[in-house]
């Protein structure tokens, strides 16, 4: 991969997005964290929607810790997977207050200790609510665009995530996941890409550019 050639993306992309952050609403670390569990397989835009009423109805940390799984189902159900979503974040609740004195830790090591939080979610909550870059959350977009745009040729996050670390300086990681994320959501679909319209048209190296 041509290091120069993915930070030449990072710069494009920057200019284009300059404000561009998560587009989950929130106000503290633990409701980010119910966000990003919620988001999976769900658009942000139906999480803002469910979490619009559930942090009015859960507004503590504790509120969480004693909801009665059946409950909170309904609560989040129009997410899907409700029943593992619900049944992590009660869990992450209680875990959160007996082990992290009510805090949501701020650490990689010690958020892959909390139900329902992999790499990416704990990739997102450290650069979103408390501004580290320990690596870069890799969902779908970022995925399509690292192998559209020639920066990873693999397709596991792991690996894809790798490639981009490596290819750009550690204070960009964070950012960048969010510059592609929106790009992939406004320009380059997974089908019929609007590559005419698209600012990375002379770097990209898809093979289907229309």
């Amino acid at each position: 991969m041509n290091i120069s050639r993915c930070q030449k993306i990072f710069t494009i992309l920057n200019k284009e997005y300059p404000e561009v952050k998560t587009a989950l609403s929130y106000k503290n670390p633990w409701q980010l964290l119910v966000a990003v569990i919620l988001s999976a397989q769900c658009t942000d835009k139906r999480v803002n929607i469910v979490t619009g009423e559930l942090f009015k109805k859960y507004p503590k940390l504790e509120d969480y810790a004693r909801a009665r799984e059946v409950v909170f189902e309904k609560d989040i159900y129009s997410t899907g997977f409700y029943k593992n979503k619900a049944k992590n974040i009660i869990m992450s609740a209680k875990k959160v207050i007996k082990d992290y004195n009510a805090k949501v830790p701020d650490t990689m090591q010690e958020l892959l200790t909390l139900p329902g939080v992999a790499r990416k979610t704990a990739n997102v909550l450290l650069y979103e609510a408390f501004e580290k870059n320990e690596g870069l959350a890799v969902d779908t977009h970022v995925k399509r665009l690292s192998q559209r745009l020639g920066l990873s040729q693999s397709h596991k996050p792991d690996i894809i995530e790798k490639d981009l670390m490596k290819a750009l300086p550690k204070d960009k990681w964070g950012k960048f996941s969010h510059l592609l994320i929106f790009h992939g959501r406004n320009i380059c679909f997974a089908r019929k890409p609007k590559c005419r319209q698209c600012s990375l048209k002379k770097v990209c190296l898809y093979p289907d550019k229309t």
